[in-house]
């Protein structure tokens, strides 16, 4: 086995939700295989949405807008592995995590190219219809495509809303994302 470096990006604000605790459990998987984890939880954090300024990577760093995207940008550079795991809003991905994502941009312009190969989209909402997930499942798929890598699983989950209410459902929605983190 390949020891992979991954980087988990989370989205939710609400610290110790739903989307964090399937974070944690892929995490917890992750780790168990060999890998090294890093983790970013962006609904925690400070990131302005991209500028469209085009001065990346010209100011000895990923970006040039100064928040904590700069925090993550060297952790961007080094994953072999990429995780969203965030809640759905409004049938995609909140505010806080896609400023992260959209600012991915600025590794177009990067000396290096991305090292990452596999991604994985971990989501929940309150929502009792799957279809509700396409506007963030779409976005992924795009996203995969653009960075060339290889979707290594989607695990969506429907029916929590209140915070740990994971805990409660019937199907074991945290080993899958425990068995989805031994499996990377």
């Amino acid at each position: 086995m390949n020891k992979k470096r991954i980087l988990v990006i989370t989205g939710s604000p609400r610290k110790n939700g739903n989307s964090d605790l399937l974070a944690e459990a892929f995490i917890e998987g992750a780790l168990q295989a060999g890998h090294i984890v890093d983790r970013f939880d962006s609904g925690r954090k400070k990131v302005k949405g991209c500028i469209a300024c085009d001065k990346c990577f010209t100011r000895g760093t990923a970006c040039a807008v100064k928040d904590d995207f700069e925090e993550v940008a060297p952790l961007i550079a080094q994953a072999d592995t990429l995780v969203f795991s965030s809640p759905l809003y409004y049938f995609s991905f909140p505010a806080q995590i896609k400023s992260v994502i959209d600012r991915l941009y600025s590794f177009i312009s990067s000396p290096e190219p991305l090292k990452i190969k596999e991604t994985v989209l971990l989501a929940c909402g309150g929502t009792s219809d799957l279809t509700d997930f396409e506007g963030m499942t779409k976005t992924y798929e795009k996203i995969v495509s653009y960075l060339t890598s290889e979707d290594r699983g989607q695990l969506l989950v429907p029916e929590v809303y209140d915070k740990g209410e994971i805990n409660a459902k019937g199907q074991d929605y945290l080993k899958s994302a425990k068995e989805l983190g031994l499996a990377i």
